[in-house]
Order: C-alpha cells, then structure tokens, then sequence
C-alpha cells in the first residue's frame, strides 16, 4: 500500500509515517522503481501500536523499546511492565506539578480584583 493508505490505517498522517521511519520506529519502507513508497499491513500494525504509545504520553525513546520488546516473542513481560511503571510513575509527577500550578494561580486570581486598580496580586505572586 502507498504511503496514504498506510496513514489513513494507521491514523496518522504521511508527514508522522515518514517521521517514525527516518527515526527507525518502522523499517524503511520498499520503494518501487518510481522511487514511491510502499508499505505493508505489518507496518500499519506497527504504525497503530505506535500511535496508542503516544496516546498514552510514551516519549519516542521509549516507544521505540516498546517496539522492540513487542516484536521479541522470547521477552520477559516485566520489562514491559518496568517501563510502563515508570511512565506511569513521570505522569504522576506531572500531574502533582500541575496541580501544584493550578493552585497557585487559582489563590492568586482569587485575590486580584480585576478592576482598573494598578495593585495586582497575580503579578505580585509572579514577583516574588
């Protein structure tokens, strides 16, 4: 299938197919005499895994582990797991941070009165 095909299989579009395979997420695609690109039904599975990856926030670093660890049928699924807790374990830190973030500015738009007075606790809190 042409390089269209593949990213309307996938869900992606020709510009992230291209991307994932100069980055080696997919192999390099067989290219006919014309030069054109033609993939598989394999490298649209692979194309979907990597699309649900991301969905879930994994960088392309670890995607590509992912990846790897999928196609070895002979590996221990604690390496799987090792590294989805680990992501799990960032999320959850960013989630913390952004908590922390939403607070601060939640107390601070609370005190700002929001009137043509020049004294703005927002800018004040930005301040200190």
């Amino acid at each position: 299938m042409n390089i269209g095909e593949v990213a309307k299989l996938s869900g992606l579009n020709s510009k992230m197919v291209r991307h994932y395979e100069s980055i080696g997420l997919i192999p390099k695609a067989f290219r006919t005499a014309s030069g054109y690109r033609t993939y598989s039904e394999n490298d649209a599975h692979i194309l979907r895994f990597v699309k649900k990856a991301r969905n879930l926030g994994f960088s392309l670093q670890d995607i590509k582990k992912l990846v790897s660890l999928w196609r070895n049928k002979s590996r221990a699924s604690s390496q799987v797991k090792t590294l989805a807790l680990l992501h799990l374990k960032d999320m959850e830190t960013k989630i913390q941070e952004l908590q922390a973030m939403a607070s601060t500015l939640k107390h601070l738009t609370k005190n700002c009165h929001g009137d043509n007075r020049p004294e703005c606790p927002i800018l004040a809190g930005l301040e200190d």
